[in-house]
Parts: C-alpha cells; structure tokens; sequence
C-alpha cells in the first residue's frame, strides 16, 4: 500500500463519521458503503451506550466529531509531513487499548496503519462495540487493508512491537511482559490548570470544558488547581455552572454524593456547589466530581515543582504560564501531532526494524 492509499481511506472514514457527529445523525448520501455500514453503526452506538454507563450519548458524539475533524486531508498531511512514512518494512504492532473514554486508543491505531505496519489490537472491555466496526469500514474502503487489522480478546503474541496503555501497576506488568520488544508503556497521568485570578469569564467557561468532559476520566482532564494566594472562587464557580445538568447522570451523582459524604465524615475543608467540590490537596488525582487545588506564592518554584512531577503529568492549563501550555478548553481536542506522555508514536514505528 502507497501511503496516499491509505490517507485517502482515513479521509473516508472521516466523512463517515462526520454523519454521527451532530446531535441530529444525517445520512449523507456521497458517503461510501453507506449502505452497508450506516445503520450498523447507530446500532453500535447505542451498544456502547448500553454497554458502558459513562458513554453518553454527548460523549460518543463528542469523540466522533474529534475524529471527523481530525481526519482531513489537510490535517493527515500536516501531521505527516516532518517524517519519511514511504517503503517501510510492515511489521506487527500490538496495541493494548485503555477504555476510560469512547475510541480512547484510537490514535495509536491510527498511527500504526498509517506508517504502513500492520496492527495487533487488545481493547478494553469497557470499550469494544466501536472500533471493530470502523475497522471493517476502513477494509472495504481500502481492500489492501485486509488481513492488516486483528482484534483479540485472548493473548496477545505473534508481534514485534507494542503499545499499552494502562494504570500504574499494569504499567509494571507491562514493562516486565515486554521488555524484549521495543514499547511504548503508558500510565496513570493527570492534567492541571494554573491560574492567576486574572482569568477572563470565557476563560474559565471553556475550563469547566478541561473538567468535565467525559466525567474528568481522560488524562487529558483537569484534576488539579494551582492558584495565587488569596484566590477567590466566586468567578471559577460561576464558569463551572453552566456545567450542573452532569448531575442528573446516575453514575456521576452517585460518585459525589459518596466523596461528597467521605469529605464530611473526615471533616476536610471543601468548598461544593450541589454537584462539583473543590478541594485543597497536594495529589494530582482528583475523585470523580472532584477538583483538587493548591496554593502557589511564586511562578518559578512552581515551574519548578511541575518540571518535576512531569512524568505525572499529561497537559497543563493556562495562559501565558509556560510554553508547552495547552490553551483553556482545548484539552479534549488534540492535534494529531499532540502525543500522550509527549512520546512521538510515529517516530517510535518508523524506527521498528
């Protein structure tokens, strides 16, 4: 396969999705094998939904509209252009895939194909109705995908490299598992957000954003405040706010009320405006229904003590703070040059010999 060929079948699938991404789904009648795929993947939809409780029906929508915009021919080419992806030796990359948010593995899945490999995948159990059948799609767009793509639910084996995601004790597993392979090994990471209280009303608003989305369960989610001495929280709750339908969700009300209730047994300061809390707390991990905030009295050793939580750390919020910053709200819409834990997973396949 010609790498065109195969930016050309991402570019199909981009358009496919493009239909689900809207909270009305219209069928687009120029879109490929449509008539084979279409009303198959509603119906997976609402598989996922059934199948995993914080796979809403904003979220999914959420994450297919992420894919859609990402799988353009202008943004593929962007993405592509800093390596040489031609005449590459295909080999077998298995990808063991987290499940906290729909579709969360599918970067790597997409790397692997495009650089011409060939793609092993363990998914999650918490997020398998989708993926298989974008797979399957992306075969009958581009025949020369075949026998390319395997999914298993069994032991992964027959490859010569990988990619995992997991928590930090599987992260070790991992590490032991694969140490005679070239790997990619992820963990638990969190995001934070460092304000000045000079933050503007639209700021703040597109920060509940970095919060909220998917529940606060991506590592891409803010978890953790920095804040100036003396911060007020009037504004920040007020940008929260526009936030409190999330309540209504079942899982989500039943994770605060059971923090909400663990804070006041154990007596901790917090601060909570019927279905958010705030809390001061050195840890990166936040709960559910949780933000965590701590006090910072000079820019420098707090660049300092980020520099040194780094591999803890997977995005920081703010404006103006630092240069690797991510803008307010834009957590949840990488680029597809942005990579998880900074680590360039094109460059890792292209070195695979």
């Amino acid at each position: 396969m010609q790498l065109q060929e195969r930016i050309n079948a991402f570019i199909k699938l981009g358009d496919f999705l493009r239909q689900f991404s809207n909270e009305v789904v219209e069928k687009n009648d120029i879109v490929e094998h449509n008539d084979i795929f279409f009303d198959g993947f509603k119906h997976q939809l609402k598989l996922a939904e059934e199948h995993n409780g914080w796979f809403t029906k904003e979220n999914i929508r959420f994450a297919l509209n992420s894919w859609a915009e990402a799988l353009t021919l202008d943004h593929l080419n962007t993405w592509l252009k800093p390596y040489h992806v031609d005449n590459v030796s295909p080999k077998t990359v298995a990808i063991i895939m987290a499940g906290n948010i729909p579709l969360v593995g599918f970067h790597d899945f997409l790397s692997v194909l495009i650089t011409g490999h060939n793609v092993l995948v363990k998914q999650s159990s918490n997020d398998k109705q989708l993926l298989p059948f974008l797979a399957k799609y992306l075969e009958y767009v581009e025949p020369l995908f075949k026998g390319r793509i395997t999914l298993t639910e069994g032991k992964v084996q027959n490859f010569d490299a990988v990619i995992a995601t997991g928590s930090n004790n599987t992260a070790r597993y991992f590490e032991y598992y694969f140490k005679d392979k070239p790997s990619i090994i992820r963990n638990n990471r969190n995001s934070v957000a460092v304000l000045t209280g000079e933050e503007t009303e639209e700021d703040l608003k597109n920060l509940s954003e970095d919060i909220f989305r998917y529940y606060g369960l991506g590592c891409r989610n803010v978890s953790k405040l920095y804040i100036p001495k003396g911060y007020q929280f009037d504004a920040f709750f007020e940008g929260m706010y526009h936030w409190h339908p999330i309540i209504e969700k079942a899982k989500y009300a039943n994770n605060y009320d059971y923090n909400k209730a663990v804070y006041l047994m154990s007596e901790f300061d917090m601060l909570e405006n019927g279905f958010f809390m705030i809390k001061e707390d050195e840890s990166l991990a936040s709960p559910i229904a949780t933000v965590f905030y701590e006090y910072y009295e000079n820019k420098n050793e707090l660049e300092a003590k980020l520099e040194a939580n780094k591999q803890q750390i997977q995005c920081i919020v703010s404006n103006g703070f630092t240069k690797n910053e991510i803008a307010f709200g834009a957590t949840q819409k990488p680029q597809l040059w942005e990579y998880a834990d900074d680590v360039d997973s094109v460059e890792f396949l292209l070195a695979i010999r």
